[in-house]
């Protein structure tokens, strides 16, 4: 059975208001959580950004969920230092914490000052990061001079039981047929299902046959659909765009530029938004029938008492 988890929006809350968020998600009913990774939000209406790195522990701590974390490993970290990090919570908690490895936004890895590749380099630097972090698993010590990666003698001395899974992060069928042969699985975000057809299809037609695909659904409930409509706006404007756009822009107020002219209409229709319990739970179902392991949940607006009412007494029990 599929599991149903709930997005940890780093970007919209402090930490402390999210670990009680991620203790009302299990109230809920919630199978898991899963976490951003920013130094930035992707505008100031959003205002938050807490380091996921120190949040992780406690809110395994603080719950019983499986927590996820999607996350650049390289330019503003090193890859031996996610893979320490993951190494230590999947030793701390066992089979609950599982990484996912994008290919990065300028927005958070301009810190460095270097030079910000193209997406095909990108895609190769990600790969030749998590080779790294998969050898380190695997207990090895060596010396890695790469096309990207200097890691000079390094070996993890702390690993867990079994090796941590690389989940790849991947929003166009480019990326998830490139990622596909080292991936353990793939997490991918909601689209209509023609365009997801061609994620999944480019992923398990290119080494990803037979492994786990996650979805990411950012969504919007409301008592009426205009109030749905206006919570998504005035927290989500600036993320309606492109990834090929949205990979390059600096800053939140380069993200508040480029989606000025971006109303409520568009806003509607890049996500799920409905204030019917029914209709969240048949698109649900239809999402499932692309045969998705897990699906993640991000209600946009700032409203999640409402949404874990909605979800937790009138949509997940009707997908059990």
């Amino acid at each position: 059975m599929a599991s149903f988890g709930y997005q940890i929006s780093q970007e919209q809350y402090t930490p402390r208001h999210l670990l009680q968020l991620a203790k009302q998600a299990e109230a809920a009913g919630f199978d898991e959580m899963a976490s951003s990774d920013h130094l930035f939000p992707w505008s100031n209406a959003q205002g938050q950004s807490g380091f996921t790195w120190s949040w992780l522990g406690s809110a395994l701590e603080a719950t019983s969920l499986p927590c996820g974390v999607v996350t650049c490993p390289y330019e503003r970290y090193h890859p031996v230092i996610i893979a320490q990090a993951v190494a230590t919570l999947c030793q701390m908690y066992p089979g609950r914490f599982w990484p996912s490895f994008g290919s990065g936004e300028f927005l958070n890895e301009h810190i460095t000052g270097n030079h910000w590749p193209e997406k095909a380099a990108r895609n190769r630097k990600l790969a030749e990061s998590v080779s790294i972090m998969k050898r380190l698993w695997a207990g090895e010590r060596f010396t890695h001079r790469g096309e990207f990666i200097t890691a000079e003698d390094v070996r993890l001395y702390t690993l867990p039981d079994e090796p941590p899974v690389a989940i790849a992060a991947a929003i166009t069928a480019r990326t998830a047929a490139e990622v596909a042969e080292w991936a353990d699985g793939l997490y991918t975000v909601w689209k209509p299902h023609n365009k997801l057809d061609d994620v999944i299809d480019a992923f398990r037609n290119n080494g990803g046959e037979g492994k786990p695909i996650y979805l990411k659904v950012d969504l919007s409930c409301a008592p009426t659909r205009e109030e749905a409509v206006e919570l998504a706006f005035e927290q989500w404007q600036t993320n309606v765009g492109t990834s090929a756009v949205h990979g390059e822009l600096r800053t939140p107020e380069q993200f508040e530029s480029a989606s000025q002219f971006i109303g409520k209409r568009e806003v509607a229709e890049s996500l799920r938004i409905s204030q019917d319990p029914e209709e969240h739970v048949e698109l649900l179902k239809k999402d499932l029938s692309l045969g998705f392991d897990k699906i993640i949940l991000h209600n946009v607006g700032l409203n999640q008492e409402y949404f874990f009412d909605f979800y937790g007494k009138h949509v997940l029990p009707k997908l059990r």
